[in-house]
């Protein structure tokens, strides 16, 4: 997914596809490890959509905490 995707989302589903995207990653590292992976290149794509995702996510609670922050 790209970024713009997950900016579309709200902060629950944001949570709850990050909890998909971890459940994935430690499935496909676990098969990586007995070799039955049929794509190695997809834990990589796991990896930088969790950075992706967490990225959005930090800027959405900052731009409500900055919102919130009284004017001084």
């Amino acid at each position: 997914m790209e970024a713009r995707e997950f900016r579309e989302l709200s902060l629950e589903e944001l949570q709850q596809k990050e909890a998909d995207l971890r459940e994935d990653l430690f499935k496909l590292k676990l098969r990586a490890s007995v070799s039955q992976v049929e794509n190695p290149m997809k834990i990589r794509q796991l990896r930088r959509d969790l950075a992706r995702l967490k990225t959005v996510r930090r800027e959405m609670e900052l731009k409500t905490v900055k919102s919130k922050a009284p004017e001084g």
